[in-house]
């Protein structure tokens, strides 16, 4: 414990530990994707709705899994639905002065927006999908047109639900009282674009590795450039921020959190930079390091502050 006129030190961690760090990150990952593939599918050419259309595959099937890990880490798993209905009254529960409350609807509700996209966009492909086949629902009678306009509105609102539940996860955490966490204001800022920038890498590996070369992907290449530097200046906010706390990191931690910088931001933005001329095996390192320094980055901000 160092010495700090915050009153944060007075109060018990809520011992978040590797269940909350997943969902963290994976949440990111949701919601980056999904509002990266609005914005494709938006400003984007036609040849860049297969990339559109791959933010909306990942992220349905990561909300499913952030939905398992919030359960399974309640420690009563069967009562998940009390985040949601009263016990009582069986009537909605919302808790507009709990960010956890807010947090709980927002993702149930961007749950649903990214299954509709999903659906929507395996049906542009003229794809099926198994689990209908299997559950016996009849395809054929999900697909049918929608105007363009009210499509790009519909994905625009998952959008800025996908926003939130990227972001909020760090407002989340400067509600707890807890060092560290409380005691700097940027860690909303800092989730928000840690998860575009960890989005973007995950798109761009994942078409990097299918050989797609629509010029939507060197857009977001270039966008993803910028946003490193951005979460770079971002970082170093949260740091000074800090003032006399940081020193809490002055320990393996911020040894880590040292790595998280320098490898999985600085040394990918020089290979990005290098990618430029087209060497793909930069830009496929480059994608992985981000993703690697995304996730290593909530292990510390969620386990440096647990510790102390």
């Amino acid at each position: 414990m160092i010495d700090a006129p915050s009153s944060t030190w007075f109060t018990a961690a809520p011992h978040w530990q590797w269940y909350i760090i997943l969902y963290f990150f994976l949440g990111g990952l949701a919601g980056g994707c999904y509002f990266l593939g609005t914005l494709i599918a938006i400003v984007g050419r036609a040849a860049d709705m297969k990339l559109a259309r791959l933010g909306f595959y990942i992220a349905f099937p990561l909300v499913l899994v952030c939905g398992f890990l919030l359960t399974i880490d309640l420690g009563r798993p069967e009562r998940f639905w009390h985040m949601l209905i009263q016990r009582n009254t069986l009537l909605p529960m919302f808790k507009y002065w709990s960010p956890m409350s807010i947090g709980s609807w927002a993702l149930a509700i961007f749950g649903l927006f990214t299954f509709i996209s999903f659906v929507g966009a395996l049906a542009d492909e003229e794809r099926r999908w198994p689990a209908f086949d299997r559950l016996g629902i009849p395809w054929e009678r999900l697909r049918f047109t929608v105007p363009a306009l009210l499509a790009r509105m519909f994905e625009v609102t998952g959008g800025i639900f996908g926003l939130y539940v990227a972001g909020y996860t760090g407002v989340l955490l400067a509600v707890t009282n807890r060092p560290i966490w409380s005691d700097t204001p940027l860690l909303g800022m800092l989730f928000v674009v840690s998860a575009a920038s960890t989005s973007a890498a995950l798109m761009i590996l994942i078409a990097t590795r299918r050989g797609w070369s629509m010029p939507g992907l060197r857009s977001l290449h270039r966008m993803d450039a910028w946003v490193i530097m951005l979460e770079v200046l971002v970082l170093i906010g949260v740091v000074v921020s800090l003032g006399s706390v940081a020193r809490a990191w002055l320990n393996a931690w911020g040894a880590l959190l040292l790595v998280v910088m320098v490898f999985g931001l600085i040394v990918p933005l020089a290979l990005s930079w290098r990618a430029r001329g087209r060497h793909a095996l930069d830009l496929t390192t480059a994608s992985a390091l981000v993703l690697a320094g995304g996730f290593l980055l909530r292990v510390v901000i969620v386990l440096s502050a647990e510790s102390v």
